[in-house]
């Protein structure tokens, strides 16, 4: 795989400046922290290099000085809101989140319920985390929030939220996902920290927008089209540039509150720290790129990726088509179209010749590696089987599964579990190159690339089923679907 990020300076350089901000507020940081910690792919897909783990990797050179932070909204509880790339619900995820923290040695302080306003279902699980001895602490809606500043600097206001006593210098901020309430957690900390007079600050860690590459950087462009559902823009600050002089980036939520939270600034401190919203930020990624052209074309692959996707949507649910033509503009804005991927080219010219539906995939030398549809084998079984007997050096003609091995699998597929699909979907076809592989060695060699799969790029002409999608997401292969359903 093509490296254009250089992890180990990132892990460096991000510390020492969390470690920075700390300081200047006299030892004590509460951080919000953006984006996901144990598993950012989107930053690993647009920099090559990045590990999904490296923001949490990061943290712990931090471990000693920190603690955790857990944030819930009441709303997403009441709604049973679920995280798509795990399945679980937030409330669940709270809770994962919490083990992970504590099973790499991490102090986990407790868990706020934010936007409360007497939800039996928030209260229900309130009870529940308490007969597990976590800590829980209420912040309630404020009318007005976050624009009414006289009632919210008050005790009307962040003064009526449960007080969370921290006893570290950094205090980690986070959430399962985007509107949680972490910025507003974090206000109330120093709304309360502050009238005990204890001196503390707030900053933010958000991975993108990158503040210091130009807006329409294809890394950028590929974070709006990540958030084309939520519907944000990235704009230039204005605020930095009134201040400083200096064009740099942030996205329009942030931009349309820093007056509020500039006035809330001035309320606690008496003044605000900052000018502008991108002086709130303690986010160093811009400066660890090691191969630009790399990253670029990573990101443009990623705004393609994020493209089939919301199509996909359209085409199995239909109310996302402003997320659809709002990716669609991002893409002529690049200047790209889809045929910049190119396993998309290849399985679409694929499906040409064979006349049925196909798949490509592009391996870290270059190559393409194609595959059709058959009787026995979907466009995926086939293509998984065509690229590790490739990465294995094994002719394309020699038949990796015997028919007769075939065959009774799909009966019991369709008479005995009543599907409508005979053909074998990747992991059936992954059991049963495993159990050959004791007896033949061709089969054994397959296996052992299967690892060689992960950071490459494919594309199929029809939409995958939920099982093949898991298989390629554990593979690490990056995944493209034309919004065509197939049968199951």
């Amino acid at each position: 795989m093509k490296v254009g990020f250089d992890n180990e300076k990132y892990l460096k350089i991000q510390s020492e400046k969390i470690l920075e901000r700390i300081n200047q507020f006299g030892n004590k940081l509460y951080l919000e922290f953006g984006g996901k910690l144990f598993d950012d792919h989107h930053a690993s897909r647009v920099l090559p290099g990045f590990q999904p783990d490296s923001k949490l990797q990061m943290l712990k050179q931090l471990r000693d000085y920190s603690e955790i932070l857990l944030v819930i909204s009441a709303i997403d509880i009441e709604k049973n809101k679920t995280r798509g790339d795990l399945g679980i619900t937030y409330d669940e995820d709270i809770l994962r989140l919490r083990t992970e923290f504590e099973n790499l040695g991490f102090l986990v302080n407790g868990i706020v319920i934010t936007h409360y306003n007497g939800q039996s279902s928030a209260d229900a699980y309130k009870s529940r985390l308490q007969r597990l001895g976590i800590k829980v602490y209420y912040h309630y809606t404020i009318e007005g929030y976050p624009h009414n500043v006289s009632l919210i600097d008050s005790d009307e206001g962040f003064g009526k939220n449960d007080y969370v006593k921290t006893s570290r210098p950094l205090v980690v901020v986070t959430a399962p996902g985007p509107g949680s309430g972490k910025m507003a957690v974090c206000l109330s900390q120093l709304y309360h920290e502050n009238k005990r007079n204890i001196k503390a600050g707030y900053a933010k860690f958000e991975t993108f927008p990158v503040w210091n590459l130009p807006l329409k950087h294809p890394i950028n462009m590929a974070y709006e089209s990540a958030t084309a559902d939520l519907n944000d823009v990235n704009m230039i600050d204005p605020f930095h540039l009134e201040a400083y002089g200096n064009i740099t980036v942030n996205y329009n939520r942030d931009i349309e509150i820093f007056p509020v939270l500039n006035a809330l600034f001035e309320g606690i401190y008496g003044e605000s720290p900052y000018k502008s919203p991108t002086d709130m930020g303690v986010n160093m990624i811009g400066f660890c790129m090691s191969d630009e052209d790399v990253c670029c074309d990573a990101a443009r692959d990623e705004m393609i990726r994020r493209y089939y996707y919301a199509l996909g949507e359209l085409a199995d649910k239909g109310d996302n088509e402003n997320e659809v033509n709002k990716i669609s503009l991002l893409l002529k804005q690049a200047k790209i179209t889809t045929e910049f991927r190119k396993t998309t080219v290849a399985a679409r010219e694929r499906k040409e010749l064979a006349g049925v539906e196909a798949a490509a995939i592009e391996l870290h030398d270059g190559t393409i590696i194609t595959a059709r549809s058959s009787e026995l084998l979907g466009p995926c079984s086939a293509l998984i089987l065509n690229a590790i007997k490739h990465l294995a050096g094994i002719d394309h003609s020699v038949k990796m599964i015997p028919e007769k091995l075939i065959e009774p699998i799909q009966k019991t597929k369709v008479e005995y579990l009543h599907g409508k699909n005979p053909q074998l979907h990747t992991d059936e076809v992954l059991v049963a190159i495993s159990l050959l592989s004791n007896h033949d060695d061709n089969c054994k060699n397959a296996l052992d690339q299967l690892p060689r799969l992960n950071g490459c790029q494919m594309h199929c002409t029809v939409m995958i089923s939920e099982v093949d999608a898991k298989v390629f997401k554990k593979l690490g292969v990056g995944v493209t679907c034309d919004p065509v359903k197939k049968r199951e």
